[in-house]
Order: structure tokens, then sequence, then C-alpha cells
């Protein structure tokens, strides 16, 4: 203390305490980071804790991760902006994030649809390593870029269900005439070249157009959101399996100027946010879709039918499915492109499923 009084007399004259005191004043100022705060919307409802609240999640670990530097405050989809314009809000800069699937907004390029899933294509792990072992997110890329977005592959909600109908399906032609809410770009075209008309409509919205008869039948996802939105109420048939969307990711997408804004730190953050949102989401659908399908299986026994699709519909569905993939892929150059990229990465990992799991899940269900 005594050495430091010495030198605040003899060093500087009378300034040197003025000067000191100014360093200590700034001190905070050059040690602390500003914080950042993003808006994210979501396509979907809060009554949809899976999907919803994987974003809710998303943002909370970011905010613990960059001890409180970065804050993402999340929407709903219809709380700030349309459940369906969540992509052109963040486009535009409205909203700097936002979590949905990018079948929604296919209209605007078709190769984009490829990034969600295909019908009978890949499952969850193959979408997973197409995108960081393949090409796919250097592909997806391409499609985003006009759009001032930055796309990140979501957590995968799949495999899914066939849907809800209010009569048996025999066969493909029993698809003719349907009116079916179905999400998946590719497998509504499909529906459509069955004969059926493929109606887009917003989760919040399904169970409602049940009601008022807009629709003979839905697909949402699986056994655990489809009933938060009620739509075992709707219908007493509920098939499997999901074959118009066997791998279905969602998208954390970004507005390009916000992203590229933040410190490299806080980007890695988000990046590794997300990847690890990928990991802890699949176990979450897994376990709370295993424990609904037993609540259906018991507490709605004689409500609800479980039927599988018959075997001569599914082979007629994946004829019409490889018309329309070949029919879309072939409409701009970018589809053409990455369709050729998808099979080629579903041609090298197909053969690995079938080795690794087609006959082992064979043997326990036959043993079951």
């Amino acid at each position: 203390m005594i050495e430091r009084r010495r030198f605040l007399t003899t060093t500087g004259g009378g300034l040197a305490p003025v000067r000191a005191a100014a360093a200590l004043a700034d001190a905070p100022a050059v040690i602390a980071q500003p914080k950042i705060q993003w808006r994210l919307s979501t396509a979907w409802p809060p009554a949809l804790k899976l999907m919803h609240g994987s974003a809710v999640r998303l943002a909370k670990n970011v905010e613990e991760l960059s001890g409180g530097r970065f804050r993402i405050e999340v929407f709903a989809g219809d709380q700030i902006v349309p459940a369906f314009g969540v992509f052109d809000a963040a486009s535009e800069g409205k909203i700097e994030a936002f979590m949905g699937a990018p079948s929604y907004w296919a209209d605007k390029e078709p190769a984009i649809e490829w990034f969600q899933t295909v019908p009978f294509g890949m499952n969850p792990e193959g979408m997973a390593a197409w995108y960081y072992h393949g090409d796919a997110l250097k592909l997806w890329q391409g499609p985003y870029a006009p759009f001032n977005l930055v796309p990140r592959q979501g957590p995968a909600f799949a495999p899914q269900m066939a849907g809800w109908f209010r009569k048996k399906i025999n066969s493909a032609a029993d698809y003719k005439g349907l009116k079916m809410r179905i999400g998946a770009g590719l497998g509504n075209k499909v529906v459509t070249k069955a004969g059926g008309t493929a109606v887009l409509i917003p989760a919040a919205g399904i169970f409602a157009a049940f009601e008022r008869g807009v629709i003979d039948a839905a697909e949402w996802v699986g056994p655990h959101d489809d009933m938060e939105l009620g739509l075992h109420n709707s219908a007493r048939y509920y098939y499997y399996p999901g074959w118009h969307e066997p791998g279905t990711v969602s998208e954390f997408s970004f507005n390009k100027k916000a992203y590229e804004a933040l410190p490299v730190d806080l980007r890695q953050t988000l990046d590794h946010a997300v990847e690890a949102e990928q990991t802890y989401f699949i176990s979450d659908y897994h376990a709370k879709n295993a424990t609904a399908l037993a609540r259906l299986k018991t507490e709605f026994k004689g409500k609800v039918e479980l039927l599988q699709l018959p075997t001569a519909a599914l082979r007629e569905l994946k004829k019409l499915s490889s018309e329309v993939i070949r029919e879309q892929s072939e409409k701009t150059p970018q589809a053409k492109k990455v369709n050729a990229s998808f099979a080629k990465f579903q041609a090298l990992v197909g053969p690995w499923d079938h080795v690794a799991e087609g006959a082992y899940h064979q043997l326990v269900t036959g043993a079951s």
C-alpha cells in the first residue's frame, strides 16, 4: 500500500490519480462482452411440446453456454409471424432465426424438399450422415443463398406414421378421391398422383379441418404429437409405416447477416447447440412416441385401430414415388443435382442398413 501511494505521488504529478481512476472505471467496459438478442419463430404451436419445445431447449442451451451473452427469444407459429411465414420473415431480417420443415417452402425451389425427406428414402441416421459426411450441407446452402439464409439440419422427427384415416385403406386405389392433410412435399405429390387431394394445413388447424369435413385423412408425425393435436379423436384407423417421411429432419436456419455478425465463438456455440439438440431430440422423440403408442393400445382400445398398410399398397405407392421424384428432380438444375447426391448416398448406406439392422428387426419381430 505504501509503495502504491509513493507511486501515485511521484509519477505524473497530480494527473496520476486521475489516470488511475479513469483506467479502473474503463476496466469493466474492456472486460464486458456485448449481449446479443435474437428472435426465433417456429412453424408450430406451443402445444407441440416435442417440436416447439426443441427450439425452446436450444435457446436455453445457447444462453447458458454463452454465459448469458447470447439470448434467443422463442415464439410459436402465428405468434409474431404466420407459421408458414417464418422462412420469409428470417430472409427479410424481421426475425433472426426459425425452426421449421423444409418442404413448407419448397415452392421457392424444388431442390429444398430433399433436405427434409424423400418417400421411401433414407432413415434419420442416413439423413444425418448425408449432411455431415456427404455433401448435403454444401448443396443446401445453394438454394438458401438467394434468400440470405444459413441452413442447419435440425432434429429428426422420424420414423413417422402413415396417418389417420376415416376409411380403411386396402390398396393404393383407396387414395383416389381422398382429401388428405400431408406435409411432405414429395409425399403429397404422390397422394395427388394416386388420385387424392393433398392439403397443407398448419398443425394447429388439422383437428378443426377434420371436424369441418375439409379433410378425410391426415398425417402429422407420430403418436405423441398426434395425440397432442387430438387426432386420435378425429379418425379411427391409424396406419403405418410412414412411407412418405422415413427420415424427416427439421431445420434451424438463420438470417445470414445476423449469423455472420456473431463473434466466432458464439457462432460455434450456436452450431454446437444445434448438433446437441439433434442428439437429445431423437431420444426424446423415441421415448415419448413409445409411451404414446402404448397408451393408444390400452386407453383407446376399441376406439383406435392400429393397422399396417397392405404390402400391395406400399408397392404401388413406391412406384408412384419413383415417378414423382424423377419428375420433380427434372424441374431445376439444383433439384437434379441434389437428387443425384441423395440417390448416390442412399445407395451407399442402404446395404449397410439392411445388413446391420434389417435382418435383426425381422428376427425380433418374428420372435415376438
